[in-house]
Formats: structure tokens, C-alpha cells, sequence
């Protein structure tokens, strides 16, 4: 798309009102503005203007903050814009499609480097506003003057309709108040290496009639979930994108029922500052705001921490035949990464790539990263397709990224939670050796794909499971094991019961012909595909979840369960379920009755990592004193084996040794057979010399799969214990 210069420009000198639209004018004409005033103080008046029923005293402004901050008896507007020759601000009634005044910014006074800025006062409790802006084209440059634009930062949006209803008239900025006076509820700054992650999709977790919200979908009814959630035993939610996006976005129908989809996950951010006005039951400009700093205290309250997940890779403008939001019309070659002929690179597999590598985006990232902490209280954020930030404005790769070093180092967020995914779609993967240092974790693609490939019994994977159970040295040595953020399952991919019921995707409601979503998901049915009454099938898949979600919970790192996988939510085979706004990805609260025993065991299976450090170590596995922390086995005592046909793998923790200083925990003994026969294992003597009971059996039925510490049934040393196939057993030693 062409840079446009309208033929006949309106009438923008200061003084003068513009109209859209050719219905008659509501109020007179404002009266001229008087001649600009010798004095340049920010206080000083330059113009009045009539704005529906007020008169309006514009003034110089001040250039900071960014953004549009109420002040007393007005409003300071400031919006950053390098190559702009001109900019109006323009404001309008927020329940109409037009505006009604813009005010055009004097270069010499309204400006101080490339911050445009103007303070206007007598406004009107509810209107909304935006930018024109005009500038040079070609180069890569896309301005628009007929175009009204969002501001970047601004902390609400109009026009958003209820969820899923296309907007009547074009998305326009908001003034919402800053929550200065608000004190957030003291975080608890869980320890990372106490951290138990649980992912959700705020909509989704309470959207269906199941859940019993007084207002399903939104921050009030998550908030209303945390009783259930302090009892599961997490510590911590991993929202999906809650700044504001369009959810119309989605260009694609179900070809199944006709039905239109919509952009249900919402990683096409318009505004980064404006949480998502349909997630919040308030209403207003500053309800969404209020609601999700009320529910960030609600978690606080209960020891709960908010970890966002932040889409800074790219925005909803896509490529260049994609929407005008903001960024792409106040400056396309500064906020976007470009090829030599202007193109826009695409390493977000969305369009665009943000320029992060910029300073000026730096900034502009790391003021809305510290409005949420500093506003409400949130505890860490999750960067989608992180590297993406370590690429420089020609996408290439930088050893020592300044986006990402600044992100680490900023006082505000320092002892914020950071977390990577770290890989991107232009085939950097960068596991284990993302950029961010000490202050970061990344989502370990690593530890999903062995994991799942050992249950599901390739051969040669039980070398690479030893590896993934011990925090993943190979990938964060001279860093630690809390860097590695284990996961089984998450928002992308197969639900946990899907893992254990498709060997292949069923994205066909996504519209795409079933290739979206990908193809390596290392999925085993059991022997049918999808649902089934088979009691022998059903038999293998329970015993296959319990050994995922036990194997996650028992290994060093911090791990993250999928909302809603404790009681096998299912998606029906979807694995990229981004657009199915219905039951293929609401949570059915009715699984947690008809699958109680699930939740049970993965209750007990968090308590059991929580009570004992053993399973949470803060370094990689050593040798106290020339005795080992931990001790491999096999189907014999201290004979572990690793060959490539081995499907069978047994360890021993030693409690004395759980780099705790002071701390005895008690000694475990796991022993997993991912084969399709039983195993006979000869149990070992704990390292401590304690007797044993067993706690876990994923082969037995509820309740018998897990038991207290102390009141499983007794095992004796070099016994031999039965460990039926695709299953495994957890014994404890005696406290």
C-alpha cells in the first residue's frame, strides 16, 4: 500500500474545526484561535476550540510521560513520531464513527526531539481520540494523513463491541487513569525453584456454563477460580495475551458448519497498554484496568503470582496488505524490520517482525512492560517467540541483544519472573542458549519431545530422559536447572488426554485443510484413534497420563501444567486451536467430576513435589563428598541401561544431598518402564539406608496410584517389584 496525500487536504489550521462526515454541524464553529503567544512555557495558551458542549484550552504540553496522562484539569498528550512533517491530534465522541475537532501540533513548540506533544484542557468526561500523520514516502515509509491512528500507548480502546461482534466504527484511543494511587497487594515472590506453572486462556477457563462464573470469560470469574487452584497447588498463572487485540481478525470459517472463527488465543496485539476490554466485566475506559488490578490482588492475597504472556515479535498490522492500527503509519521503517526494497521480514510467520533492536522500541517495550508491573502488581511475563528480540533491524542475529539485556537489567522489572520461548518462525531455535543469561528461563521444546518420545517407546530415548529429569545440563550448564521450563503440554499442541488418544492432528474446523498445526507431536491413540469404549485402550491411556504428569512433577526444573489438563480437557484432536472460540477449547468443568480420580492424583503428585526439595533443586545434580546425589539403576541395582533398545530406567535420590543446607528430605526411588511388557525390578537399598513404601504405582487404579508418604504398602530391599508395562513406580524412604 501507497503512502496517500489527500487531493484536498482539510482545513487544518489551528482555530478550526475538521468534520468527516456530511451530516450538519452539530456546534458552531470554534472561534479563532488568537496569535501564538510570545511566551513558550508549557502552560502558556496557544489556541481555544469547541468540543461538543466545552471549550477547550490547548497549551504546549509537556514531553513526557508518553502517552495521554490525565492531569488536573486536563489531559497531556504525547505521541513519538521521528519522520513525521506533521501530526494532528484529533478527538471525537467514542460512541460515533467520526471526530469532531483535530488540533494541529506546531512543530517548533509542540515538539522536543521526536516527541510531538500538547496539553488540552476542558475536555469532556468520555471522548476518545487519535493521530494523523503526515510525512515523506518511499524509503520503506507508509504515512497516511487521512488514516487515524491509535496511540501506541494507549490504556484502552474503543469501540471493541461485545466479544466476537465486528466493530461498528474504528478502534480509537482511550483515556484511562493511571492507578498512581492504587497500592497493590505485596507480591509473594514464590522462589523460582518452588514455582509450579499453570497455563490458561482467561476466556476460555471460564466462558462455559460449567464453570459457574457470575461473569464467565472475564478477569472477575478467573479470580473466582482461585480457590480451586490454591487447592490444585500451583503457584503461579501463565495468562495468554490479555492486552487488547481484535478477535474479528481471523479470515477463516469452520468448513464443517460455515461457522465464522474467530482469533480466539489473541497474539495479534493492537494496543500492548490495554488490557483486553471483553475480558473484563467493568466497563468504561479505566474498568478493565481496575478489574485486572483487582484480580492480580485477588491472587496475591492467596499466594498466587501473574505471569503475562507478551507478544512482542510482531503486531496485528501483518503485512502490507494488512490493517493501519498505529505503528505502520507514524513510522513504518523505524517500528518494523524491512528488507533493502522496503518489504516487511517475516520471522513471526504473522507479516511482520517488530524492530525491537531499535532504541526507540526498546523504550516503547519496556514502558509497557513496567506500566504492568508498576500498575498492577504483576509477578513475570512469557516473551511468544522471544527470539525474535535478539535479531537486529535486517533480522539478523546478535550475540549480545540490547532489547533483551535491557529487559534483564531494568530496576523496575528486576525481580520480575522472565521467560522465553525461544525460538522463532524463521528457524532460529534457540534452546538453551537464548541470550537472556541468569534472569531468564526458556520453555524447553527439548524436554517435551523426549519426554513424550520415551513414553511413547521409541527406542534410544532413555539415555535423553535422564538427561531431561535432571534438569537439562546439556543445554544450561554453568546456568542451572531452573532455567529449563518443563512442559508436557501447553496452549500450542495436544492437550494431555490428545497425547494419548491421536496419532494425528484434526485441525480441519481451523479452515486450513488440515496443514496448519504442527505435524511432529510424538502422540501415541493407544490403539484407536480418538474416542473410544475399548476398556483396554482406555486402561493404556490412564496409565499414560499418569506417567506424564508424574514424570513433569518428579523431574528438576520448573514445571508448567496446561489449564485444564488435571482433568483431561480434551480439544478433540485440534492442535492449534487459536481460532475455535467454542467447546473444542473451553474448559468442561464437568471432567473434573467425571475424572476425579485424575485430579486426585495430580493434586497428590504436586503436593509430593512441593513437600519434599529432593525433586526441587536450585544446581545440577554432583557428588557430596565423593558420594553421588543421585544414582542410576536399571532392572538391577547401580546397572542402568542406556543402550539404544533400552525402554526401562530407574534412579535413587539421596535426601541428605538436596543442596538445602541443614535439610534430610527422604530418599526416592523412581523406576519407569515405557516397554509393552512388564519389567522385573530388583529394588536397591535407599542411599540412606532407610526402609521403603511406596507412594506412587501409575499401573493401579485410584486410589491405590498414589498414596501418602507413609501410607503406602512397605518394599522390601532387593525384593523384586513388578513394574507393568507403560508405567512406573515412586518409592519414598522412611522420614
Amino acid at each position: 500500500m501507497n503512502p496517500i496525500s489527500p487531493s484536498h487536504p482539510p482545513d487544518t489550521r489551528p482555530g478550526r474545526e475538521v468534520r468527516r462526515s456530511s451530516s450538519p454541524p452539530r456546534h458552531p464553529r470554534p472561534r479563532k484561535a488568537p496569535p501564538i503567544s510570545s511566551d513558550l512555557s508549557a502552560d502558556a495558551i496557544e489556541a481555544e476550540y469547541l468540543f461538543r458542549d466545552c471549550v477547550l484550552t490547548v497549551r504546549r504540553g509537556r514531553p513526557l510521560p508518553i502517552g495521554a496522562v490525565p492531569l488536573a484539569n486536563g489531559v497531556n498528550f504525547v505521541v513519538v513520531c521521528r519522520h513525521a512533517t506533521a501530526v494532528w491530534l484529533v478527538l471525537g465522541d467514542p460512541t460515533t464513527r467520526g471526530f469532531e475537532t483535530e488540533i494541529q501540533l506546531d512543530p517548533r513548540l509542540n515538539r522536543a526531539g521526536d516527541h510531538w506533544h500538547v496539553r488540552v484542557d476542558g475536555l469532556p468526561l468520555e471522548f476518545c481520540y487519535g493521530y494523523r500523520v503526515d510525512g515523506p514516502s518511499g524509503g520503506g515509509f507508509r504515512f497516511n494523513p487521512r488514516a487515524t491512528l491509535l496511540d501506541p500507548c494507549a490504556r484502552a480502546v474503543s469501540n471493541g463491541g461485545a466479544w466476537g461482534e465486528p466493530s461498528s466504527s474504528p478502534r480509537r484511543s482511550l483515556v484511562a487513569e493511571e492507578m498512581i494511587e492504587r497500592e497493590p497487594v505485596v507480591a509473594p515472590e514464590t522462589p523460582l525453584e518452588d514455582t509450579i506453572i499453570y497455563e490458561l486462556h482467561v476466556r476460555g477457563y471460564t466462558i462455559d456454563p460449567s464453570s459457574g462464573a457470575r461473569h464467565p470469560g472475564t478477569f472477575d470469574a478467573l479470580a473466582g477460580k482461585i480457590g480451586y487452584l490454591r487447592e490444585l497447588g500451583v503457584t503461579a498463572v501463565e495468562l495468554l495475551p490479555v492486552d487488547e487485540f481484535d478477535e474479528t481478525d481471523c479470515a477463516y470459517v469452520n468448513p464443517l458448519t460455515g461457522e465464522r472463527l474467530l482469533n480466539f488465543w489473541g497474539y495479534n496485539t493492537i494496543a500492548f497498554s490495554a488490557p483486553k476490554a471483553t475480558y473484563a466485566a467493568s466497563r468504561g475506559s479505566s474498568g478493565p484496568w481496575r478489574e485486572f488490578g483487582a484480580m492480580v490482588d485477588a491472587f496475591h492475597e492467596e499466594g498466587l503470582e501473574v505471569v503475562l504472556d507478551i507478544v512482542f515479535n510482531h503486531t496485528a498490522e501483518s503485512d502490507e496488505n494488512g490493517p493501519t492500527y498505529s505503528f505502520r503509519g507514524l513510522d513504518n521503517p523505524l517500528y518494523y524490520m524491512l528488507d533493502e526494497k522496503g518489504n516487511y521480514l517475516n520471522f513471526s510467520g504473522c507479516g511482520n517482525s517488530f524492530n525491537t533492536d531499535h532504541p526507540v522500541v526498546r523504550n516503547f517495550l519496556l514502558h509497557c512492560l513496567r506500566q504492568w508491573v508498576a500498575e498492577a502488581g504483576v509477578d513475570g511475563f512469557r516473551f511468544d517467540l522471544a527470539s525474535v528480540l535478539g535479531r537486529d533491524r535486517r533480522g539478523d542475529v546478535l550475540m549480545s541483544p540490547p532489547t533483551i539485556n535491557r529487559i534483564s537489567e531494568d530496576s523496575l522489572l528486576y525481580r520480575t519472573k522472565l521467560i522465553a520461548e525461544p525460538w522463532d518462525a524463521g528457524g532460529l531455535y534457540q534452546v538453551g542458549t537464548f541470550p537472556g543469561g541468569a534472569r531468564w528461563s526458556d520453555w524447553n521444546g527439548r524436554y517435551r519431545d523426549d519426554v513424550r518420545r520415551f513414553w511413547r517407546g521409541d527406542l534410544g530415548m532413555t539415555s535423553d530422559l535422564a538427561t531431561r529429569l535432571c534438569g537439562s545440563d546439556d543445554l544450561y550448564a554453568g546456568r542451572g536447572p531452573l532455567h529449563s521450563i518443563n512442559f508436557v503440554c501447553c496452549h500450542d499442541g495436544f492437550t494431555l488426554w490428545d497425547l494419548v488418544s491421536y496419532d494425528h492432528k484434526h485441525n480441519e474446523p481451523n479452515g486450513e485443510g488440515n496443514r496448519d498445526g504442527s505435524d511432529a507431536n510424538f502422540s501415541w491413540n493407544c490403539g484407536v484413534e480418538g474416542p473410544t469404549d475399548d476398556p483396554e485402550v482406555l486402561a493404556i491411556r490412564r496409565r499414560q497420563v499418569r506417567n506424564l504428569m508424574a514424570t513433569l512433577l518428579l523431574s528438576q526444573g520448573v514445571p508448567m501444567i496446561l489449564g485444564g489438563d488435571e482433568f483431561l480437557r480434551t480439544q478433540r484432536g485440534n492442535n492449534n486451536a487459536w481460532c475455535q472460540d467454542n467447546s473444542i477449547s473451553w474448559v468442561d468443568w464437568t471432567l473434573a467430576r467425571d475424572n476425579a480420580d485424575f485430579l486426585r492424583f495430580t493434586r497428590k503428585m504436586i503436593a509430593l513435589r512441593k513437600a519434599h526439595p529432593v525433586f526441587r533443586r536450585r544446581t545440577f545434580f554432583g557428588a557430596t563428598g565423593g558420594t553421588p546425589e543421585i544414582l542410576w539403576h536399571g532392572l538391577q541395582p547401580v546397572r542402568p541401561d542406556f543402550s539404544h533398545e533400552s525402554r526401562v530406567l530407574a534412579f535413587a535420590l539421596d535426601g541428605r544431598r538436596c543442596d538445602r543446607q541443614g535439610v534430610i528430605d527422604r530418599d526416592f526411588y523412581v523406576a519407569m518402564n515405557a516397554g509393552p511388557e512388564d519389567r522385573e525390578f530388583l529394588i536397591p537399598a535407599s542411599p540412606s539406608g532407610r526402609g521403603w513404601r511406596r507412594v506412587v504405582d501409575t499401573a493401579l487404579p485410584s486410589p491405590d496410584d498414589i498414596s501418602d508418604v507413609d501410607a503406602g504398602p512397605t518394599v522390601e530391599v532387593m525384593s523384586t517389584y513388578d513394574v507393568r508395562s507403560r508405567s512406573m513406580i515412586v518409592l519414598a524412604s522412611q522420614a
